[in-house]
């Protein structure tokens, strides 16, 4: 399968942004902003979880074609865990995916690819589809051991996960580097981790369910780079950051995701 041939997503990480009134607001512009999307194209936004219901209800997420994730999971079904949110109470909601291991997680709170693959096999049991982050620091990348750092972020993180269609996973590939830092990555930098992504995904998967999932380039994605990233084969769309906090520039995106 080409790069042509495998839907393109365009999937907005709103962080911890946006209390209900905003994010109702911001879903209602972008609703309003692409009452159709673009042929060969997905949208999903991925607001805090006290915003999910709000934006999918009031917001006009639920009436539209934009699909809905959420920014984190836990991996048990239920029991004393102040403060997380099972897989369950997420479809509850519903979501559609659910992003898991950002830089952000990784770094702040410690999680370890061993909890980013316990909450992998929970989405995926569960019928969410995890939007899988994964990316090095600067300090990797200077010394040139980005690619096998990322591969091995990538192995152990999907050890043991089964998926029977490319369609159950997604891979977001983000330079730690380069997010919020005003650093962005070459699209030459990008193709070259996610060209070593598709080939790790390939000898876990392969060939046929590799060349079907999606991989994204996050990193300070907006409106003025992301058609470069989209031009190469193995770059299948963006998770978005600061650009996804506004209809306009978010809704851009997504037209020239369609181009």
């Amino acid at each position: 399968m080409t790069q042509s041939k495998r839907t393109r997503l365009i999937a907005g990480n709103w962080k911890m942004n946006n209390g209900i009134d905003d994010a109702i607001a911001l879903a209602q512009g972008l609703v309003e902003a692409l009452p159709e999307i673009p042929a060969g194209v997905e949208v999903c936004v991925c607001p805090p979880t006290v915003d999910l219901r709000p934006v999918s209800c009031k917001g006009g997420i639920k009436d539209s074609a934009i699909k809905l994730g959420a920014q984190n999971v836990y991996w048990e079904a239920s029991g004393a865990y102040t403060g997380e949110t099972s897989v369950d109470m997420l479809k509850s909601v519903p979501v559609d995916y659910c992003i898991i291991g950002h830089s952000e997680r990784r770094d702040y709170f410690k999680e370890t690819d061993e909890d980013e693959n316990k909450k992998a096999k929970a989405l995926i049991a569960g019928d969410i589809v995890p939007i899988f982050c994964c990316g090095e620091s600067l300090e990797t990348r200077e010394a040139g051991e980005h690619v096998a750092f990322v591969t091995a972020q990538i192995k152990a993180g999907l050890e043991g996960v089964e998926i029977s269609s490319g369609d159950q996973l997604v891979i977001a590939y983000e330079p730690i580097w380069a997010i919020g830092t005003g650093k962005t990555a070459t699209a030459d930098d990008a193709q070259e981790v996610c060209g070593a992504i598709r080939a790790t995904l390939v000898e876990i998967f392969g060939e046929d369910i590799a060349n079907g999932i999606r991989v994204l380039y996050g990193g300070s994605a907006k409106p003025e780079n992301i058609a470069g990233f989209l031009e190469k084969e193995d770059v299948d769309g963006a998770l978005v950051g600061g650009a996804s906090l506004k209809a306009d520039s978010f809704s851009a995106m997504v037209v020239k995701a369609g181009e």
